[in-house]
């Protein structure tokens, strides 16, 4: 059996720069991973199923449609012969959250299939699979901080940057995207006007990578807020959080973060958030 995890995508900043003649939003994203998410298991074999477990497997849906299904279909339509198997997913990422659950999921399944078919990690098929299945699953691919632009489909390279501190808050809103990005009202082929994103260059210590944050901003934010209320309330308790040096919403919610200058600060940020609020899904990180 071949185990992989798939963490958390956080967006720590997420640009929309308008609205592309295609329909899709033309993007700017600063993104990062958490240590720690949902686990995929494959067991090879000839036949390709998918097994559900873990606290939000009810949400993540079991059917042909899970990304899981679809990004080993994707592969196995460009890799002749490929071998596939039997997946177990214990799901604990929530769902419709803004952080790329299915995403990440989709992307250890290449992974995993890659593995079990000796397949190199950066073999074309597999980028062509994974932007085939998603928006955002060549991006978990690596698992690492990088830029992505357009619609997910340009990736810059991969960015050393400092490990952040972080408490990730889930209300407990399932949020769709679709709604979120419609309630902006651009037409196609329509800018924004916001702006584009700041250079974020590796290397950058954890004070400068902070310092350039604050100039970059989550576009989707203020649309989600209306859908989903309850993200209003996350973001104002992760701001008053002591030792908090940034908060924001990841994608289009409602999964929000807070930046910490150390692990023991977040931590304890998370202990009190949990107290005051058990029905929330609050998890310390470490993001990189």
């Amino acid at each position: 059996m071949l185990v992989t995890r798939a963490p958390a995508k956080i967006n720590l900043s997420l640009h929309v720069l308008g609205r592309r003649a295609d329909g899709y939003h033309a993007l700017e994203s600063l993104v990062v991973f958490s240590g720690a998410g949902d686990t995929l298991a494959l067991s090879p074999d000839e036949t390709l199923s998918l097994e559900i477990a873990g606290p939000t497997a009810t949400a993540a849906g079991a059917g042909d449609d899970n990304l899981v299904l679809r990004a080993a279909r994707q592969l196995a339509a460009r890799v002749e012969g490929l071998r596939l198997g039997a997946f177990r997913l214990d799901k604990r990422l929530p769902v419709a959250a803004g952080i790329g659950g299915g995403s990440s999921d989709a992307a250890a399944a290449l992974r995993l299939l890659a593995r079990a078919n000796g397949l190199a990690p950066d073999d074309p098929r597999l980028i062509e699979a994974a932007r085939a299945t998603g928006a955002d699953v060549a991006v978990c691919l690596a698992r690492r901080a990088r830029m992505m632009r357009g619609a997910g489909e340009t990736l810059g390279p991969l960015l050393r940057l400092p490990l952040l501190p972080a408490v990730l808050v889930n209300p407990g809103a399932p949020v769709e995207t679709g709604p979120v990005f419609q309630s902006l009202g651009l037409r196609p082929s329509e800018s924004s006007g916001f702006g584009a994103h700041l250079d974020i260059p590796s290397g950058l210590a954890l004070v400068e990578l902070l310092g350039r944050l604050d100039h970059c901003r989550n576009d989707l934010e203020d649309a989600a807020c209306l859908l989903a209320p309850s993200i209003v309330d996350v973001l104002a308790v992760l701001r008053a959080a002591r030792g908090a040096r940034l908060a924001r919403m990841s994608g289009s919610g409602a999964t929000c973060f807070a930046l910490f200058d150390a692990p023991h600060a977040a931590a304890r940020a998370a202990r009190v958030i949990r107290s005051h609020h058990p029905g929330w899904w609050v998890k310390t990180a470490a993001l990189r």
